[in-house]
């Protein structure tokens, strides 16, 4: 039930922020990114299975801005952090936006792959690691 309810309240607070404007997200992700552990895969995917089954929306194809964000927002919420990543790809010109462990997407299918990461907020590295 509370796993739920995570994912619900990262779905609502998703919906705006995707209506922000690109450095405006960017400078939120990395605000709310401070004190989080990287992501698993296994973490970041039970998180992006958890948005995708509360919210239709977040399951549509042309979602992918808010899956994301609601996404990254949820591991947060359970004190973790995935790369979170938008790029771009021609021929034909597509936009896209996911999360990823490494450099690897994170249940995206075959297809949604080949993004060149135009903005990406990447976990931050352990405290006494920072230059």
């Amino acid at each position: 039930m509370r796993r739920r309810l995570l994912a619900l309240l990262a779905v609502a607070a998703a919906r705006p922020l995707a209506t922000a404007r690109p450095h405006r997200i960017r400078a939120v992700l990395r605000l709310v990114r401070r004190g989080a552990a990287p992501a698993t895969r296994q973490q970041a995917a039970a998180a992006r299975q958890a948005v995708v089954t509360v919210s239709p929306r977040c399951a549509a194809g042309r979602s992918c801005l808010h899956r994301s964000l609601a996404t990254a927002l949820l591991c947060r919420a359970w004190g973790t952090w995935p790369t979170w990543c938008t790029g771009v790809r021609t021929a034909p010109f597509r936009a896209h936006a996911w999360v990823a462990v490494g450099s690897e997407p994170v249940g995206e299918p075959a297809h949604e792959r080949g993004y060149t990461p135009v903005i990406t907020v990447p976990p931050l590295p352990p405290t006494g690691n920072r230059p």
